[in-house]
């Protein structure tokens, strides 16, 4: 999205696992600009490289071809279909835009308290893991803001993402192999924020708890 250098004067933003600040991670942290939603297919260009080393992406240009039919419809010429249309749905199957990561959970991703907002979180963490446009480090940077960010900012934010899916959803059919290849990444990468979870809800067990056993001892 943006330059991660840019977000705090020169400094690496924080990465998943570091330590966040007591009462979230300030949204100017987050991106060095407001997050804008993704441009027009016409305008896409190929995929970019995530501060993780991750893709972000945006599939190519869009044809003028029709959306994908549900899965399970023959797709003919007689629809509007070409023959790369017709060859890469015979490739990819019944996979559609959201396949994968709709497969997925929100377990094990913890949402800060956020007392001045009210927003689903499963559906704001739904929305967040199926951005293929975010990198692994900004989706996992955005959740450790939501303390900070304000009601219009969240709802904005969930705005951008319905608008993405849906955009990606409309390309054509011959984008649907690399946009398979994209949601398997980030598909891994959000597993990868579920492990460090469990690794952080677990360190701060083990400090909570070093910290009762010295209480004990008047240390």
């Amino acid at each position: 999205m943006a330059d991660d250098q840019a977000t705090t004067g020169g400094n690496p933003p924080p990465r998943p696992g570091d330590a966040v600040p007591e009462g979230g991670l300030d949204p100017t942290m987050v991106f060095a600009t407001p997050p804008t939603p993704p441009p027009p297919p016409a305008q896409a260009s190929g995929g970019q490289t995530g501060d993780d080393g991750t893709a972000g992406g945006n599939p190519p240009p869009q044809d003028a071809g029709p959306p994908p039919p549900p899965p399970g419809t023959v797709a003919t010429k007689e629809m509007g279909y070409d023959d790369e249309d017709i060859r890469v749905l015979g490739e990819v199957g019944n996979y559609r835009f959201s396949s994968v990561t709709s497969q997925l959970t929100n377990d094990k991703i913890r949402v800060p308290a956020h007392p001045d907002t009210t927003f689903d979180e499963q559906t704001f963490l739904t929305l967040l893991r199926g951005s293929i446009s975010l990198t692994r480090d900004e989706k996992w940077r955005i959740i450790q803001a939501i303390p900070k960010l304000s009601q219009f900012q969240v709802d904005e934010l969930q705005k951008i993402l319905e608008e993405e899916r849906r955009k990606f959803s409309e390309l054509s059919p011959k984008h649907l192999l690399q946009l398979m290849k994209l949601e398997q990444k980030h598909a891994q990468d959000w597993q990868d924020l579920q492990t460090v979870s469990v690794q952080d809800d677990a360190k701060k067990t083990e400090q909570s708890q070093a910290e009762e056993i010295r209480k004990q001892l008047g240390l």
